[in-house]
């Protein structure tokens, strides 16, 4: 008999409400969940392949270990005591520092595991710890880190209630949205076009979103920056700040605008590749909309000046008054917050051994990684432990890190796919699924655009031989505090409770909580009307707590309630800024893109997500590849400073001239990978091309976008070969 489970899917940060349909062990459908009040209904190839996934034979349901014949079976007891072990004996040799961790994207989307990493990061102690975060949003983080006073209170559009949407280096309409929770971006993009309003979208390329959009402007990559200081010129120049808004809450007005005064479009135009003439014009219909919105992502963060143009994009949305107002960049205020139980965020209580990179939120930029486990034997790092990530094709320089993981003394992955990382570590601790765990979007509730929380149930039963992340951190946590005995122990008996009375039972007595005395709350009078974990689970499509609110000064996180319109390092790096215009650009640079099929590099092995044409695929523009005697088709080998990939090249004028642009998280050609779907897919890596040597040197953030490269034929097409 057939069952319907209604959950979120949990594949990327559009949380989709959906329908898994069971038939005894094995899911027959996943379909959108029509009742849903933030998806209606939508839903992408990705979760459809949540069955995938679930039924995947290459993906591990036991712990195994590398030795000289290969990776061997062993038991959960041991695996988790030579884990601590492996660890441990690093750090007596080497001190604290030689352990370090780095924490997988996957995560956030995992809520019992995201509750209690902290306690993984503390038990392993040390200061080299790193994540996904630093490959993509620390910019966005940093900025509102030094505007608001937390790196977790952020902006975002209000897009189901505006009239002007300029996009910046997104493609949302793919990518479900990034730091923007928005489920069924088309439907949504129609919705502004419906009511009169516009989309405008700046990018390299004439994306899914900019085909969509009402204009769509070519911009040079990496020039981001320059254009939103133009942007902010002419609001300025012009008179068209709302100063009446602005004043009350932030402090700096003076400074920001004498600082992008020399930044006017005609000063810009050539360097960014847009007339001055069309920047004044966006400008000032930006300013004459009845609402407006400024919105940056990928593009604007993975970039030299990625922090900087980030806060140019916020100031934008401040000075023309549309910030906390609806249509414009909001803040969300979840019923579970995040920002009270976090703390504050902090910056630069350590750096990096190899650079000197200040620390951002307790991390390091991962684009050092390699660095430091290579560094000097007294500060190097010798033992690694990673959950839920493959930072070999996510990370810059992805080739020298896989090398550099060769040459630990010890590493251990949290994982349940033998993939380009996990293939160099010792033990690989595999956990249950998504479909078997329970789940809340602790996260991504901080960046919805609409207040719909959901209770996701486990699909199937666990086994008994199976454990959970939040399991395998926690008791990996309590033997690495026994191990090292003293107070610790102490909290390793507590954490060891937690395993045995259950991790995720624990973290829902705690959501639980948390819900009764969030903002929505019923607190403990259980006759009063209001959010608690039981109601939640009872309303099987979520509950639609309505848009986003107005909620400033409030809610900025910094104890004045002001916002720091002009922090000193940003205003600073105006300069730096300001010297790129005298820059020679190079003939060609090299930018990423999403797809609508593939979620970073583990949804390769899916097999309902790699049908169909190759997709690891360079685009270039003909005139290009003209000059170049390259042909459509061709297969061409793209050289940077720190590497070469040879890949099939297709023409198009969808790409400005002087761009090429190439999907990330392929690279699937490492000998021993578990992952026999991908290698058949293998493609190559993007991130073989990035230089780990460039980062933004505020958020220390990879410069994954704007990369020179150059491009030419390495064998003739096949029209072109001369018959046998």
């Amino acid at each position: 008999m057939e069952r319907i489970v209604y959950r979120t899917c949990t594949l990327c940060e559009a949380c989709c409400g959906i329908e898994v349909h069971v038939e005894g062990t094995r899911v027959s459908a996943i379909r959108g969940d029509r009742l849903d009040p933030a998806s209606r209904g939508y839903v992408c190839a990705k979760a459809a392949a949540l069955a995938d996934l679930h039924a995947d034979p290459d993906r591990l349901r036991h712990p195994v270990e590398r030795t000289a014949s290969g990776w061997s079976r062993i038991s959960w007891r041991e695996a988790l005591s030579r884990s601590a072990e492996g660890i441990l004996e690093a750090q007596r040799r080497h001190g604290r520092d030689a352990a370090a961790i780095y924490l997988g994207e996957p995560l956030v989307h995992n809520f019992a595991g995201t509750l209690y990493t902290d306690e993984l990061v503390a038990a392993v102690g040390g200061r080299k710890r790193f994540s996904a975060n630093s490959l993509d949003q620390f910019p966005k983080q940093l900025v509102s880190h030094w505007m608001y006073g937390s790196g977790l209170f952020l902006s975002v559009p209000d897009i189901d209630r505006t009239d002007y949407l300029l996009i910046i280096g997104a493609d949302p309409l793919v990518s479900n949205g990034s730091l923007m929770t928005a489920p069924d971006v088309r439907r949504r993009l129609a919705l502004i076009r419906e009511r009169a309003g516009r989309v405008v979208v700046v990018d390299p390329r004439r994306s899914r979103t900019a085909q969509r959009a009402d204009e769509h402007h070519f911009i040079r990559p990496g020039s981001d920056g320059l254009f939103a200081a133009a942007l902010l010129n002419t609001v300025f120049s012009e008179g068209r700040m709302d100063r009446a808004v602005i004043e009350p809450l932030g402090f700096g007005l003076e400074s920001v605008e004498g600082a992008v005064a020399g930044f006017s479009p005609e000063v810009v135009e050539t360097r960014v590749g847009i007339a001055a003439q069309t920047i004044r014009s966006l400008a000032r219909a930006f300013c004459d909309a009845p609402s407006a919105v400024c919105y940056g992502r990928m593009g604007t963060s993975t970039v030299r000046f990625g922090t900087t143009t980030s806060w140019l994009i916020e100031l934008l949305n401040i000075v023309t008054g549309n910030l906390d107002r609806a249509g414009g960049a909001m803040f969300p205020n979840p019923p579970v917050d995040m920002l009270r139980l976090a703390g504050d965020t902090q910056r630069g209580r350590w750096h990096s051994s190899s650079r000197g990179t200040p620390e951002f939120m307790g991390e390091l930029p991962t684009a050092t990684l390699a660095e430091e486990i290579e560094a000097s034997a007294t500060e190097g790092v010798r033992a690694l432990l990673t959950v839920a990530g493959n930072p070999v094709l996510s990370a810059p320089g992805g080739s020298k890190l896989g090398e550099a993981l060769s040459k630990l003394d010890f590493m251990v992955s949290v994982d349940f796919y033998r993939n380009e990382t996990t293939q160099h570590a010792n033990l690989i601790l595999p956990p249950v699924g998504p479909l078997e765990r329970d789940h809340f979007d602790l996260v991504f509730q901080l960046f919805s655009v609409r207040k719909v929380p959901r209770w996701s149930p486990a699909v199937f039963e666990r086994t008994p031989e199976s454990r959970s992340d939040a399991e395998i951190m926690l008791d990996i946590a309590a033997r690495l505090r026994w191990g090292r005995g003293g107070a610790g122990r102490a909290i390793a008996v507590a954490e060891k409770m937690l395993v045995r009375l259950g991790a995720e039972r624990c973290a829902r007595l705690f959501l639980d909580l948390a819900l009764r005395f969030g903002p929505d709350g019923a607190g403990l009078r259980f006759w009063k009307a209001g959010l608690t974990l039981p109601r939640l689970r009872e309303a099987q499509h979520g509950i639609d707590l309505g848009p986003l609110e107005p909620c400033l000064p409030q809610r900025i996180p910094r104890k004045t309630k002001h916002i720091d319109l002009a922090p000193p390092e940003l205003i600073e790096d105006l300069e730096r800024l300001r010297a790129s215009l005298n820059e020679s650009v190079p003939v060609l640079l090299l930018v990423g893109r999403r797809q609508p099929r593939t979620l970073n590099s583990w949804s390769h092995n899916l097999p309902r997500l790699v049908t169909g044409p190759k997709r690891c695929i360079l685009h270039m523009h003909p005139h290009d590849a003209a000059a170049r005697g390259i042909a459509d088709g061709a297969s061409v080998s793209v050289t940077s400073r720190v590497g070469r990939i040879e890949v099939p090249v297709r023409l198009g004028e969808d790409i400005m001239p002087g761009v090429v642009s190439l999907p990330h998280g392929y690279g699937h050609t490492g000998e021993g990978l578990g992952l026999s779907v991908a290698v058949r897919h293998a493609g190559a890596s993007l991130n073989d091309l990035t230089d780990p040597g460039e980062i933004d040197p505020l958020s220390g953030n990879a410069v994954l976008s704007g990369v020179p490269v150059s491009v030419e034929q390495s064998e003739p097409h096949p029209s072109e070969r001369p018959e046998p």
